[in-house]
């Protein structure tokens, strides 16, 4: 099945926050403990709302024009990445989520490797992202998808803090590559 990423709309703020939802119960039912707090579910929301509108956050479409993933194009998070770090020199990985309904499609790395693309495209060298430092689960994920473990930060105001990066040049899914929809053409990539 074909796959399309756009730019997210302010439309698509429901189902955003139902690939949430999904991504909830099903980590609650591996015996995760992540997103598990439905206060958090408010701010989740509103942090998608700012992003949509500055243009951060891309949906993935099923043929049928179903939304069956996201990624936000974030800025580089400070709680975590340094100057030190190169801040400038990354596309980093935020809101990651993908359908339970897509599994076996590997959507998940081709929203990666599409993140990559982004960044060889604005001559960086890097994709960056940062995930729970207790989920081992994700963390091997991360690894499997070409991306190296670069350090855990633990500060005591957020559960993330394994941080991982991999080179834009890497590209796991070459077969796999999701289509792009038709924006303007003066319209940049967003990060």
């Amino acid at each position: 099945m074909q796959h399309l990423i756009r730019r997210a709309t302010e439309d698509d703020a429901t189902a955003l926050m139902k690939l949430r939802l999904e991504a909830e119960e099903w980590l609650a039912a591996e015996g995760i403990d992540q997103w598990r707090s439905p206060g958090f579910r408010d701010r989740a929301l509103e942090k998608w709302r700012v992003d949509i509108a500055a243009g951060r956050t891309y949906v993935v479409e099923d043929g049928d024009g179903g939304v069956v993933g996201t990624v936000t194009l974030a800025r580089p998070d400070t709680d975590f990445w340094t100057p030190q770090d190169g801040l400038d020199s990354a596309v980093y990985i935020a809101k990651l989520i993908s359908s339970r309904a897509t599994t076996g499609a590997r959507l998940g790395g081709r929203i990666i490797d599409w993140a990559a693309s982004v960044a060889r495209r604005d001559g960086l060298p890097l994709v960056r992202l940062d995930c729970d430092r207790a989920n081992r689960r994700l963390q091997d994920y991360y690894l499997r998808e070409g991306f190296t473990h670069v350090r855990t930060e633990c500060p005591d105001h957020r559960l993330s803090g394994w941080m991982g990066q991999r080179s834009a040049a890497i590209v796991q899914h070459p077969d796999l590559l999701l289509a792009e929809a038709e924006e303007d053409p003066g319209a940049p990539i967003t990060r």
